[in-house]
């Protein structure tokens, strides 16, 4: 479940994403169907892409443009990351945490150079802008 200060920032933070054109989340009860609500009626234009987990005791079973196929939990937060321009977090705690899906994702977003924003519990917020350097 998102804070109210996590809804607020959520909010704020889609609206700057003005050239929005696809959102993808993992089809989950809490931040993936706050998010999946905040689209629809704010951002009709905005095509919704669902990457649902396979077990499905914590879907939300939202409708969507597109849906993929059922993956294990870190693989489909691999899909979301690798299918988006920027990942969006709302972590449930105040701190990095090993064994969470939420950090495991933002890590691996970290480690694909994809920019971060990780909305916080209490209303601040990190913004990381990654970029991968070939060599």
């Amino acid at each position: 479940m998102l804070s109210v200060q996590q809804f607020d920032l959520l909010a704020a933070v889609l609206t700057e994403l003005t050239e929005m054109t696809e959102a993808h989340h993992g089809d989950c009860m809490g931040a993936d169907l706050t998010f999946h609500v905040i689209i629809q009626e704010s951002f009709p234009d905005v095509e919704i892409h669902i990457h649902p987990p396979e077990i499905e005791e914590k879907r939300a079973f939202c409708v969507s443009d597109f849906m993929y196929e059922e993956k294990p939990y870190l693989e489909r937060n691999r899909d979301i990351v690798d299918a988006c321009d920027i990942l969006i977090a709302c972590p449930k705690t105040l701190g990095e945490e090993l064994r969470s899906g939420t950090w495991a994702t933002v890590r691996y977003a970290r480690k694909v150079g994809k920019p971060v924003a990780i909305l916080w519990k209490d209303g601040k917020y990190d913004y990381e802008n990654q970029s991968t350097t070939e060599s």
